[in-house]
């Protein structure tokens, strides 16, 4: 084989070779191609299928999902049914509660128009106009104007509708009252929403206003009753006075004359009777003030102590027939003077401490006052009234303070009144603001307390000016009950007084016997054993030369010879504290004994004249027995003509006038009198039966100076008569019995 051939043969297998192992290459090449292409395949499929599984499982979900939310939607469905089934319920039970009030309903829109209204809202427009859901709120008010609905009180249609329209503009919406044409009171109530709703509420008030009216009817008929009750309780007051005013007047004019032990008594029965109905008639006309709250207070300054012993003193002879011990005491700390109603609080101290000794057969009864200083000068004042009488069992103190009560026991069945006296107290301290207690135990005694706040007035002259000094430094007292002792020990040692205690005589003699240096001794005068004016008089026997001060509850156990032969000074029992600090200061800088000089001829003098204005002639003879030993002209008139006759032909230094009198009575005979003074003015002081409350005011107002209530008191009587004594007449005392 030619060179040439091989080279192609070989070429040629060389090339085949090549393009086999292009081939190859390219085949592996594929391959590889293939399994990439197998493995993203591989990839696919197994994506594709994680895929698959998912979606399968979402759409499991899905499925059950959709499941859940059906049956979801199946229960809101009905829940939504039901809540909408129960709100119609709730609608129609609301509506149906609107149609049963009797009162008018209606809603109206933020824009007027009504939205809904009860039937009896809609009824009142029937017969005249159809009101439906949508009219507005003007044209209703259109409707009622122009048909007259209502009574418009003489307005005009227009202007009615103008304020009605105006009244629902404000916020609040004041309530109004209308009249229909029937004659039925509907009261308007009308409130916006927060929505801007207006809600209307129309009340029938007919019945009410038919009630008020006769509410009104029955207030005027009780006024009237109560105005005929009170001029009937003044007409009693003055019917039973004027001849009470003779029963009395005679009794204590018959007692004073020359009787029998009987006769006495049956004098001293009247009289203390007469009183006694006074008191009842007293109470019975303060309570009938007070229920009619006509009652008032009349504030001014007064001494709290003068009145505290007043009322003991005048409850003394009382006190003194039982042989009961009345006693004070009251702070030394404390002032005397404040502002309040001395009458009212004289009136109560009366009733607690008459009631004390009423109920107290043995012991004492102790009149205690004490204070605390407030703000502003205010003095919160406590005072208390103790006995050892009979006390009050524990379910029946409450009983005590109502109207016409006493408490009925065994022990207090002959104790007799009205039972108006501790009721009245009461209403006249919560009057004044205050508040009364009571602590007590059967068989053992009571305390009565009560508290008011009070205004302390000016210092009395006494206590800026004290006068002189007490330079007494010891003093002994004796009495026998001890709270009497430390009453006293208190006064003393408060002007500065080292004080002794004695229960009795024989204890103050054996402190003079060991020596005891005093520079003053107080003792009681009825003690056991030995009373004070005995002691008085043993202790003078034996040299003692200081000064002895005898207290006594009766001013006449000791007469002056007795007392100037012992060398005595007494003071009348319990010692009001002025007293006794002026006697301190007389005992410390005693006056030196006066001259004795010739006294001046008395100047020549003339009777004091007095006229006296009384149609009753049974007064005018008591009366005139009352004054009889006085050196005095006295001339009666029987009528207020009388009167200023007798007064310009007379020309009396003081006239007495009574009021109620014929032709003319003392008020206008008065107001005449003082219209024909020309540059006098004579003292006239009325007499008067009338002792309701008013009464005084028109008295005064007439021109009367001064007026006395009947019955008269000869006391009373004589120092009117001799506050107005005039300097040319004769003193009344020179001829007194």
């Amino acid at each position: 084989m030619p060179t040439g051939t091989k080279n192609t043969i070989a070429d040629k297998l060389a090339q085949e070779r090549r393009a086999r192992l292009a081939a190859e290459r390219l085949l592996d090449q594929k391959k590889r191609e293939l399994f990439a292409a197998n493995q993203k395949l591989a990839q696919h499929a197994r994506s594709l299928s994680d895929q698959i599984v998912e979606q399968r499982h979402g759409l499991t979900r899905a499925l059950t999902e959709a499941e859940s939310l059906k049956g979801e939607n199946h229960r809101v469905m009905g829940d939504l049914e039901r809540a909408n089934s129960v709100a119609l319920i709730a609608q129609r039970r609301l509506w149906d509660a609107l149609e049963t009030i009797p009162d008018g309903f209606a809603v109206y829109d933020a824009d007027l128009r009504l939205v809904a209204a009860n039937k009896t809202y809609l009824d009142f427009f029937e017969g005249e106009v159809a009101i439906t859901a949508g009219n507005t709120y003007d044209s209703v008010l259109r409707i009622v104007a122009r048909h007259k609905m209502v009574d418009l009180d003489g307005r005009d249609p227009a202007d009615w509708h103008h304020e009605m329209v105006a009244r629902i503009r404000r916020n609040p919406i004041e309530p109004m009252t209308i009249i229909t044409h029937s004659g039925a009171h509907i009261r308007l109530i009308d409130r916006w929403g927060e929505g801007g709703d207006l809600v209307c509420i129309a009340q029938d008030i007919s019945a009410h206003v038919a009630r008020e009216a006769e509410l009104e009817e029955a207030r005027e008929k009780a006024e009237s009753a109560n105005r005929a009750k009170s001029a009937f309780l003044a007409n009693m007051s003055h019917e039973i006075r004027t001849p009470m005013n003779g029963v009395v007047g005679m009794a204590e004019l018959l007692a004073e004359t020359e009787l029998t032990e009987d006769q006495r008594l049956y004098a001293e029965t009247i009289r203390s009777s007469g009183e006694a109905l006074l008191t009842i008639i007293n109470d019975v006309l303060d309570y009938s003030k007070i229920e009619a709250e006509r009652l008032k207070l009349y504030p001014e300054v007064f001494d709290l102590e003068r009145c505290v012993h007043e009322v003991t003193m005048l409850l003394q002879p009382s006190a003194r027939d039982r042989n009961l011990r009345l006693l004070v005491d009251y702070d030394m700390f404390l002032p005397t003077r404040f502002v309040a109603d001395p009458g009212r609080i004289r009136q109560i101290l009366t009733n607690l401490v008459g009631n004390a000794v009423k109920f107290t057969m043995e012991g004492h009864v102790l009149t205690r006052i004490v204070g605390i200083e407030r703000v502003q000068g205010n003095y919160e004042l406590h005072i208390t009234v103790e006995d050892t009488g009979i006390g009050i069992g524990p379910d029946l103190v409450d009983h005590v303070f109502g109207e016409f009560n006493q408490v009925e026991s065994e022990t207090n069945r002959k104790f007799e009144g009205t039972g108006l006296g501790l009721a009245i107290t009461k209403q006249l301290i919560e009057m004044m603001g205050g508040e009364i207690w009571v602590d007590s135990e059967l068989g053992r005694g009571s305390c009565f307390g009560f508290k008011i706040l009070v205004p302390a007035a000016e210092p009395a002259p006494h206590i800026t000016n004290p006068g002189p000094p007490i330079t007494l430094r010891a003093a002994l007292v004796v009495d026998d009950l001890m709270v009497n002792r430390v009453i006293l020990e208190r006064q003393l040692q408060t002007y500065g007084l080292e004080v002794t205690l004695c229960r009795n005589a024989q204890e103050a003699l054996a402190a003079f016997e060991r020596g005891g240096k005093f520079d003053l001794m107080l003792s009681d005068f009825r003690m056991p054993d030995m009373d004070g004016l005995h002691l008085c008089q043993a202790l003078r026997k034996r040299g003692v030369d200081i000064p002895l001060v005898l207290l006594s509850s009766d001013p006449d156990a000791v007469s002056p010879d007795l007392a100037r032969a012992a060398r005595l000074d007494c003071l009348e029992k319990p010692v009001l504290r002025s007293h006794l600090f002026s006697l301190l200061q007389t005992l410390s800088h005693p006056a030196p004994k006066p001259l004795k000089a010739s006294p001046p001829p008395p100047a020549a003098k003339r009777k004091m004249r007095i006229l006296a204005a009384e149609d009753n002639r049974t007064n005018q003879l008591v009366f005139g027995k009352m004054v009889k030993d006085l050196p005095i002209e006295l001339v009666f008139a029987n009528n207020g003509l009388e009167a200023i006759e007798k007064w310009q032909s007379f020309q009396p230094d003081l006239i007495f006038m009574d009021i109620s009198m014929p032709q003319m009575d003392g008020k206008e005979a008065t107001r005449q009198i003082r219209a024909r003074e020309n540059g006098t003015h004579v003292p006239i002081c009325a007499l008067t039966a009338h002792a309701m409350e008013g009464d005084s005011q028109g008295i005064l107002a007439s021109g009367i100076d001064h007026y006395l209530t009947k019955p008269l008191r000869k006391a009373a009587i004589v120092e009117h008569i001799a506050a107005n004594c005039p300097k040319m007449a004769l003193p009344v005392t020179d001829g007194a019995a």
